[in-house]
């Protein structure tokens, strides 16, 4: 590229980043973005922290066909659980009763007498099943609870008729053990807990998909509004098509670092600052040091957050950043191309759904890979070039990554970029001045193959 083509690259970058940053929507954006984060991350946590669970469980009929008193025993668990609660109500039965009192637990509850209904029956005692239906059958808390206390009772009934005290058993067997993690890497123990490298990572992949989406979709939107309003005639007519595409490209990708380094910096701010103020205001010492009341107050929580945040070295960081630089250029390309293919907003969504599908299959094998970093399946699409921009950052943050494996990653998301940059110039460099019918992919495979 010569001196004159580089300037008129550095004029569109300067228009391109400038006006975007420039919006009162981007600083609007950048300041509640962590906001927003802490929102749907932070805050939850505080207040199910606080919350309680349902008091009135007990309040419920016990249909009991075990001829062994199971019902009674279930009731006074009840009881003893939820001593706010109505006491429960136990109806014994024979087997061939059952479905009859259900029809009448289930006006009871249609009433609101009751709560619910619980089925006690040869299945309950051999321990296979229990039954229950109530307007909380749908609430998995309340459900586990019940279903707990059942199983508890179950089991003291056989040992009881072993001649083995269950009070006994339940005090020795009662513990409750706290898993405390650590990540072991190539140089030793590092920074940070598994649960907090697990978090960390899937905020990295989140980040980097919606970052890839919305940018993206911003370039498309915005070479489709020069084309149709014809914009693009008197641009092109002093810019190269191929300068004006790297112009765009460049200037939109650097507006989503700025970005996401100004929520990285703000994020912190919001952790040592904003939080320790949230824990006093809510009580919240008590979450930083498990106790139920009263705990270290200030920066408890903050230190903890702090703390479990995984140690980054300066070659991962790069990489990460590598990563992020190379799958925007990739999408942001197939973006620019189907916006210059497009006439209408009304053909915008049908014409990107294939790039979009490779985006969303992309965040579809996220659970699977934090689930098992180190599958087949993991390291498979943590290579496709379409996926490795999101994949492979998860995976680095999950587990240490052979470093081949992080550089044919790289390689192979470089070479398509190559590939996208291309065939999107092409199509870019026909299609930016092409109006009227949509184009078919014939076309558009014609328009890459004469393009010059």
């Amino acid at each position: 590229m010569d001196r004159v083509s580089m300037r008129k690259l550095v004029v569109v970058f300067k228009r391109e980043y400038l006006e975007r940053v420039r919006s009162k929507w981007f600083l609007v954006g950048t300041l509640l973005g962590p906001v927003f984060f802490a929102m749907i991350t932070v805050v939850p946590i505080l207040i199910s922290s606080r919350s309680k669970a349902s008091t009135d469980l007990a309040n419920v009929t016990i249909i009991d066909a075990t001829s062994s008193g199971m019902g009674e025993r279930v009731a006074g668990a009840l009881r003893q659980r939820f001593p706010l609660s109505p006491a429960p109500k136990v109806v014994p039965v024979d087997a061939t009763s059952i479905p009859l009192e259900e029809d009448r637990a289930v006006i009871s509850v249609r009433d609101k007498e009751t709560r619910g209904y619980l089925v006690l029956d040869s299945n309950t005692v051999s321990g296979n099943s229990v039954r229950y239906a109530g307007r909380n059958a749908s609430s998995l808390n309340d459900v586990e609870q019940i279903t707990s206390l059942v199983r508890q009772q179950v089991l003291a009934q056989r040992l009881q008729g072993e001649g083995i005290d269950a009070t006994r058993v339940a005090a020795l067997t009662g513990v409750r053990l706290q898993m405390v993690t650590e990540k072991i890497g190539d140089n030793g123990r590092e920074k940070g807990s598994g649960i907090g490298n697990v978090i960390f990572g899937y905020v990295i992949a989140l980040l980097l998909y919606m970052m890839i989406v919305i940018y993206g979709q911003t370039i498309l939107r915005g070479v489709m509004e020069e084309k149709t309003t014809r914009v693009a005639e008197v641009v092109v007519s002093s810019v190269s098509t191929d300068t004006l595409l790297a112009g765009k490209v460049l200037g939109v990708g650097m507006v989503a670092i700025t970005q996401v380094v100004a929520w990285a910096a703000l994020s912190f701010s919001l952790m040592f600052y904003a939080v320790p103020l949230l824990e006093k205001k809510l009580g919240a010492g008590a979450i930083a040091s498990g106790a139920a009341s009263g705990g270290p107050g200030g920066a408890g929580m903050a230190s903890q957050l702090a703390g479990a945040l995984p140690s980054l070295s300066m070659s991962t960081l790069l990489a990460l950043l590598l990563f992020f630089v190379l799958g925007f250029i990739f999408y942001a390309s197939l973006f620019a191309a189907i916006g210059a293919m497009v006439n209408s907003q009304e053909d915008v969504q049908q014409a990107s759904m294939p790039v979009m599908l490779l985006l969303v299959s992309s965040v579809v094998f996220m659970t699977p890979i934090m689930t098992n970093p180190g599958s087949g399946l993991a390291r498979t699409m943590s290579l496709l070039p379409f996926s490795a921009p999101i994949l492979m950052p998860l995976r680095m943050t999950l587990i240490p990554v052979p470093w081949y494996e992080v550089a044919g990653s790289i390689a192979g998301v470089a070479i398509a970029c190559l590939a996208a940059i291309w065939i999107s110039a092409r199509v870019y460099r026909v299609g930016l001045l092409m109006y009227g019918k949509k184009p078919s992919f014939r076309e558009v495979a014609r328009w890459v193959r004469y393009a010059g």
